[in-house]
């Protein structure tokens, strides 16, 4: 993905980012809707096209292609019942599936297209690599505070304060490497921001593989999971960053 950020133009970032999408979704659906393997490939490709919805340029574009999708998964639900006491589950299921994967990482191609696109997509990448690597070593030697055991057991508050010492670590490695133009004040609010945000992902993600009783969302990475378990942090992370850049930093478009 990196080499893509970097080499690529925006639309070759956005096919690889469809790829994750397409696999997400599948992974998606095994867990919440392993009974509706139809509707899985459906999903999937209309999840995959939505990621290029940035390129129409205008937000109406994107509102009407989350419209569209609605509507149309409404019907293939209604008109395929399974079990009437079911239906409102998997219809819920099926909508959350759209907005937690395709439409929170479209925010990335949207990301690709600000003014240091690459820069901030490079930065979102190493906020979260530093996080998650300080967050585990700081919690494997110190950890002794439960975070959030009834989400996710194993994760202490030591490996939490860790993860956010190593995203502060992570943006000055930037802003001296390859962000100059990222100011002091920038890097420490993104780090802390981003780097919260991206935990709470992580949490999300071990929320709903409780729910639904899996362990890992999918097995295309031997020993490591699905692509929704390496990923989880970047799905919250990149619609706040993206708002951050528009809002917040001056000279972003």
């Amino acid at each position: 993905m990196i080499l893509t950020i970097v080499k690529g133009g925006a639309l070759l970032f956005a096919c690889l980012l469809a790829v994750f999408v397409f696999i997400g979704m599948h992974e998606f659906y095994q867990m919440a809707l392993p009974e509706r393997n139809v509707e899985a490939w459906p999903a999937a490709i209309c999840g995959a096209s939505l990621v290029f919805a940035p390129f129409a340029g205008s937000l109406q574009h994107i509102l009407a292609a989350l419209a569209i999708l609605f509507l149309l998964f409404a019907l293939l639900f209604l008109f395929r019942i399974r079990e009437v006491a079911d239906a409102a589950r998997e219809i819920a299921c099926a909508m959350l599936a759209f907005l937690y994967v395709p439409f929170l990482l479209m925010h990335l191609v949207m990301l690709r297209q600000t003014v240091y696109g690459i820069q901030w997509l490079l930065l979102l990448m190493l906020i979260v690599m530093t996080n998650d690597s300080a967050a585990y070593y700081t919690g494997s030697f110190f950890g002794k505070h439960r975070l959030y055991p009834l989400v996710s057991p194993k994760k202490s508050v030591e490996g939490a304060l860790g993860g956010a010492v190593g995203s502060i670590c992570g943006t000055m490695i930037a802003k001296f490497t390859f962000f100059h133009q990222l100011g002091f004040r920038d890097a420490l609010v993104t780090a802390l921001f981003i780097g919260i945000i991206g935990q709470c992902g992580d949490l999300f993600e071990s929320l709903l593989k409780r729910s639904f009783g899996v362990k890992d969302s999918g097995t295309i990475i031997p020993g490591h999971g699905g692509v929704l378990d390496r990923l989880d942090s970047i799905i919250f992370a990149a619609p706040a960053l993206y708002y951050y850049v528009i809002y917040f930093f001056k000279g972003a478009l």
